[in-house]
């Protein structure tokens, strides 16, 4: 949970930082071919993007942490009766929390990488999303994501 929480810090950060660089009004939605489609004031975007990478990441690492509280009949895992089982559950709902903040790691590195791209869309005149470079970064994150899964059904493969 630290790592996410650092990694929280240094996205917003990150985002404020490089935002300040964007124009009065940033192109923030693009059209298939990177066209800019969608305007809003730097400060409104700032706000969403910091909420975004704040929110999103953190009701990820939530959703994950509740699972303690929950009766372990609404917890949906592989052999669950095993890794549920009285001396095994504080060790696997830990292993959830913390694989749930891994994720979250995962989508705040995603998120900062996209508004990169929408400050780098943002210098040019008229604005244009670099579509070349989103889908190499997308295709990371979806890897990332595979990884992530895959790690989580090798755990509780048992």
């Amino acid at each position: 949970m630290r790592l996410l929480l650092g990694t929280l810090v240094l996205g917003i950060i990150f985002v404020l930082v490089s935002g300040e660089s964007l124009p009065p009004v940033v192109a923030s939605h693009f059209a298939v071919g990177g066209v800019a489609n969608g305007f809003m004031p730097r400060a409104t975007y700032l706000r969403f993007m910091v909420a975004l990478v704040l929110c999103l990441p953190l009701l990820i690492a939530l959703l994950a942490s509740i699972t303690s509280l929950l009766p372990v009949r609404f917890i949906n895992l592989p052999n669950r009766e095993y890794w549920l089982a009285p001396e095994r559950q504080a060790n696997s709902l830990a292993y959830l929390r913390n694989h749930g903040a891994r994720f979250g790691v995962l989508l705040v590195v995603f998120l900062c990488f996209v508004h990169w791209l929408v400050v780098r869309a943002n210098s040019l005149s008229p604005a244009q999303f670099p579509v070349s470079m989103f889908f190499p970064g997308f295709a990371a994150f979806l890897v990332g994501l595979v990884i992530w899964l895959g790690a989580l059904v090798v755990h509780f493969r048992h």
